[in-house]
């Protein structure tokens, strides 16, 4: 079976569908009734939709859920002839935003996902209905986010050891052999609800991996920070203020190693000074799978009041 028709044991049963508008093979799942709003679920690195499967289904019973796999990952196409700096995944999800013609959307954000996120929300923020931040950072011309971001990159063993691989030159080397430690990347990154480790999950996230041309995506995105080669989106005025005015969410897990909320949560806040912040002890960077029943309680009830 190939990983496009793979459900990993039953724990990802949602059908697959698929786009060229962004001028690769970009797999999305779309779930939920059409009439009704849109939650974009974006995910980060080294992870794909499979993220979300928590929140999919519950979502899905009054919304229409919509999680693509950014180019290189998961069961997207991971083109050789591309770039995976963040300005290109910007460029992807804004092409598939508008060849769905999506409108209304709630954006929930994980690890890079933020930043593509609000990258679509500076050039479509009309499409925007409101934002949810799940230890996403939400770069959005904030004075200060280039000191936060480096000061969060000197303290973060994930951000240590890109700087340090891509020095050295084994950074590609050692994140072409994802399907080998992608626990290892995981637990890095700020991983801690080991009690959900099976054959199948494993599985699910070392799958997109299979071979050295499958880890473009994630060598693309580690090694983007090393160089200093992501482009932030900057907004406009009139996209700032219509993007202050949306109803706004950050959930954080306190032992993510990797974005700390000391360095991130203010930038969160300057954006949206009266959203709630819902801090989680004990759970990583990886909220939606150390918590993932608190994470879609937290999401589903706020997508309801907003």
């Amino acid at each position: 079976m190939s990983i496009s028709d793979a459900t990993f044991g039953g724990t990802f049963p949602f059908s697959p569908h698929y786009t060229e508008a962004p001028g690769f093979r970009m797999h999305y799942i779309d779930e939920g009734p059409r009439d009704s709003g849109v939650v974009l679920c974006l995910h980060g690195e080294p992870t794909w939709g499979y993220l979300f499967r928590h929140l999919i289904p519950i979502a899905a019973q009054t919304h229409r859920v919509i999680v693509p796999d950014h180019m290189g990952f998961g069961k997207s196409e991971t083109p050789t002839d591309r770039t995976y700096w963040l300005q290109d995944h910007i460029d992807n999800l804004e092409s598939f935003v508008l060849a769905l013609d999506l409108r209304n959307v709630t954006l929930v954000m994980h690890d890079f996902g933020g930043p593509v996120g609000m990258g679509l929300a500076s050039r479509q923020p009309h499409r925007i209905r409101s934002v949810i931040s799940a230890n996403a950072p939400t770069p959005f011309g904030q004075p200060d986010l280039f000191d936060r971001v480096i000061a969060n990159a000197g303290a973060a063993p994930w951000f240590e050891w890109t700087r340090k691989a891509n020095e050295d030159g084994s950074l590609d080397a050692v994140l072409a052999q994802l399907s080998f430690n992608i626990l290892s990347t995981l637990k890095l990154n700020g991983f801690e609800n080991h009690t959900i480790i099976t054959d199948e999950w494993l599985s699910a996230y070392a799958a997109p991996f299979a071979t050295p041309a499958d880890c473009l995506g994630a060598i693309g995105w580690a090694k983007g920070f090393a160089t200093g080669t992501h482009k932030f989106e900057t907004p406009d005025a009139a996209a700032y203020q219509a993007i202050r005015a949306k109803p706004a969410l950050a959930i954080w897990g306190e032992a993510d190693r990797t974005l700390a909320a000391e360095h991130f949560l203010p930038l969160f806040a300057a954006i949206f000074p009266k959203a709630p912040i819902k801090r989680l002890p004990g759970v990583g960077h990886y909220c939606f799978e150390d918590a993932p029943e608190n994470v879609a309680s937290l999401i589903v009830d706020f997508i309801r009041r907003s």
